[in-house]
């Protein structure tokens, strides 16, 4: 970072108060991403904002799935016999139709449950029933599933259907959930470390570039310069830098997030759909660069003052 050029102490002192005078502009125009800084900034944004879009994801999936499970409830009919089977299954409906709470009950189709459990099994020959498949019923309740209403509701599905397992959807979930948890406070970890090594990257440039304009910076303080001057043109030069490695940064990562979230939708599955962002998860993603330039201008003014005063 090249702030000052070498000149004479009386064409300096009448670059200073004319600088001064103008409100601090820059004292030596600088060629803009030429140094390490823009592009250190640059890789830590785009890191930032794909690192934040996964944990964006990974909110919207828990949220969209809870939602959906909450008031969810699934029984199975295990019986070998198909008859008695499908018999069970409709009284298992009819009698949870007519239980208060219970806004919605009905059989699962046989070739839906044949479709859901053909990933793991494969595709059954017609009359196949070496593997008896349970009947499933769904329903759903107006309030989310405790283990009260799970009790009560396993007991007066049994007295129809003795071969019924009755459970709520959610419970199913419980490992994935917990999963899904753990990612997100690793991806809010991930952005914590990313915004400190940036600043660590800034404080290090600011460091340097003070050092090899220690003699410059003292002719300043003879001329009537302040350290809140100096750490101005500082924070202003760095802020320049950062807007630029900041605006690259998030194009860099836009491309990348949605790259990723192609792929993931040719997935097709529902659990990696409801992870999809919103608009509101865009516009947080707009602001990370901003963030950015207002943390290394803040860590560079920070690191000028703190220096100066233990240099000068």
């Amino acid at each position: 970072m090249r702030l000052f050029s070498s000149q004479s102490e009386g064409s300096f002192a009448q670059r200073w108060r004319s600088l001064t005078g103008q409100g601090g502009s820059e004292l030596i125009p600088q060629a803009r991403l030429s140094g390490p800084t823009p592009w250190v900034i640059a890789i830590m944004v785009a890191l930032t904002v794909i690192a934040a879009a996964a944990g964006l994801s990974f909110s919207n999936t828990a949220r969209s799935a809870s939602d959906e499970l909450a008031g969810g409830v699934t029984v199975q009919v295990i019986e070998a016999n198909p008859e008695l089977r499908a018999r069970q299954a409709e009284a298992a409906a009819q009698r949870l139709r007519q239980t208060p709470g219970v806004t919605e009950a009905h059989v699962v189709a046989p070739d839906e449950v044949q479709r859901l459990i053909e990933p793991w099994l494969g595709a059954r020959v017609d009359g196949d029933d070496a593997i008896p498949v349970p009947a499933l019923v769904d329903a759903r309740l107006r309030d989310p599933v405790d283990a009260e209403v799970l009790g009560a509701l396993r007991r007066s599905v049994r007295e129809v259907a003795p071969s019924a397992r009755v459970d709520a959807q959610s419970s199913w979930l419980k490992p994935v959930f917990g999963a899904i948890d753990s990612l997100q406070w690793l991806s809010l970890a991930l952005v914590g470390l990313l915004a400190f090594a940036m600043s660590a990257a800034v404080l290090l440039a600011v460091r340097t570039a003070l050092g090899a304009n220690r003699d410059t910076i003292e002719i300043v303080h003879l001329l009537g310069g302040t350290d809140v001057q100096i750490a101005r043109i500082f924070q202003r030069s760095i802020g320049f830098e950062a807007v630029g490695g900041g605006a690259l940064g998030l194009g860099l990562g836009t491309v990348v997030v949605l790259f990723l979230g192609q792929r993931f939708a040719d997935l097709g599955a529902g659990l990696v759909n409801s992870g999809a962002l919103g608009w509101l998860d865009w516009v947080l993603l707009a602001l990370v660069p901003l963030a950015g330039v207002a943390l290394a201008m803040i860590t560079a003014r920070i690191t000028v003052l703190r220096t100066l005063r233990r240099m000068l």
